[in-house]
């Protein structure tokens, strides 16, 4: 597995003085500089903040299952893309390691976890969930764009038993989204917000798989409200 020394990463620093950072972590088959581009295309500037450090990793390259084993930029394996199969939760746990240690290293930089953010798009966002609930629940807060959880996640039996206060979640999805369903993102909020998560859930009527400027402008308004 590919170690945090070797894990490619883009940044975009902060203008001023770094008090809290945002781990930005992009979908399948995709890059940190790819979608820190499309950010930029999108919202015809990069997002930047005075105070954030904005860090875009790139998952390493490992065979993934749904392109009949190929190699791809993903964060961990699936049997299928599907929310009703078993998560390949070996590729997603060692995947978290590595993950973890991009959090530590921001933590011996001086930035506490609550001045932490993590989140990501589609893929991104699910490996974002399985990051903060199961091994960071002490992060400001965590987003999902185009994301969903299988069914039998994990991540819910470990919130079953937790007793611990829980990141707020900041979710969205387009309706139009004929790759990732949007009844899948809105059940995995569901199931989270009935598991005491704080959750909000976006929804854009034309949005199909992809971002959009409208949601990324309510994206930069709740980092700011979590890391003021």
């Amino acid at each position: 597995m590919a170690a945090f020394s070797n894990l490619h990463k883009c940044v975009v620093s902060q203008t001023g003085k770094h008090t809290a950072t945002v781990i930005f972590l992009h979908g399948s088959g995709d890059s940190g500089q790819g979608i820190r581009t499309w950010i930029c295309d999108v919202l015809k500037q990069d997002l930047a903040f005075q105070h954030i450090r904005v860090i875009y990793p790139t998952a390493p390259l490992r065979p993934y299952t749904p392109m009949k084993g190929a190699q791809s930029n993903v964060w961990f394996d699936r049997y299928k893309i599907s929310n009703d199969c078993p998560e390949h939760l070996e590729s997603i746990d060692s995947m978290c390691k590595v993950l973890g240690d991009l959090v530590d290293v921001e933590v011996k930089a001086g930035i506490s976890k609550n001045r932490i953010l993590i989140g990501g798009f589609s893929m991104g966002g699910a490996m974002a969930l399985h990051l903060a609930f199961r091994f960071h629940p002490q992060v400001a807060g965590v987003f999902a764009l185009s994301s969903f959880l299988n069914k039998d996640s994990i991540v819910y039996q470990v919130l079953q038993n937790s007793e611990a206060p829980l990141p707020e979640l900041f979710q969205c999805h387009g309706k139009a989204d004929n790759l990732v369903l949007y009844q899948w993102g809105e059940e995995t909020n569901a199931l989270l917000k009935s598991l005491g998560t704080r959750t909000s859930f976006h929804s854009f009527p034309n949005l199909y798989h992809e971002l959009s400027r409208p949601e990324l402008e309510q994206l930069k308004s709740w980092i700011l409200k979590k890391l003021p």
